[in-house]
């Protein structure tokens, strides 16, 4: 089993095989419009047209789990990332990524690669930190997601390589991509 053996809906609820994407390397997101991460966007996109020619590709999944940060229709949400950060990598139609209704994509991807940790040095670490451990004081050792913008890099095989939090620096996800590249 790999990435390729899921099917999602994109933007306008056409069902999209992930196989479409056989043979490139992927970074799959979950995001929110409304997020202190939001910015990251800039940093995808960036990375998204330095590398398109080379095979790669960023799926992304809003998600409104997380403090509500991804209100809005599935058009609302690409308008706000379209006409705000320039994103032209594909946007997919808002799904769950945690909790008993959570994606089969997300899942497996999760099954493939747990929590990874937040980056301790991240200014926005400690006020994660702080919340996730009032919902559950051992929430590190949980695999699911823990909030918006966290990613999974997938190799040319459709295999889930790689896990980053949102507080993952961006030359740390890029330099992994071009090992895969």
């Amino acid at each position: 089993m790999n990435v390729y053996d899921f099917t999602v809906k994109d933007r306008m609820g056409n069902e999209v095989s992930l196989s479409e994407y056989q043979g490139d390397v992927l970074l799959i997101v979950n995001s929110a419009t409304q997020c202190g991460f939001t910015p990251q966007y800039d940093d995808l996109e960036d990375l998204y047209e330095k590398y398109v020619d080379e095979g790669f590709i960023i799926l992304d999944f809003p998600c409104n789990q997380f403090g509500n940060q991804a209100p809005g229709t599935d058009d609302e949400i690409y308008s706000f990332c379209e006409s705000n950060y320039g994103v032209k990598f594909p946007v997919f139609s808002k799904i769950d990524v945690k909790g008993e209704n959570a994606h089969p994509l997300y899942k497996y991807l999760i099954s493939q690669k747990g929590f990874a940790g937040f980056d301790e040095d991240h200014e926005l670490t400690p006020v994660l930190h702080k919340m996730l451990s009032e919902e559950n004081p051992d929430y590190q050792n949980d695999p699911n997601i823990k909030w918006n913008f966290t990613k999974f890099l997938i190799d040319r095989n459709g295999n889930v390589v790689d896990r980053f939090e949102p507080t993952e620096e961006i030359y740390i996800i890029e330099d992994r991509i071009k090992e895969l590249l």
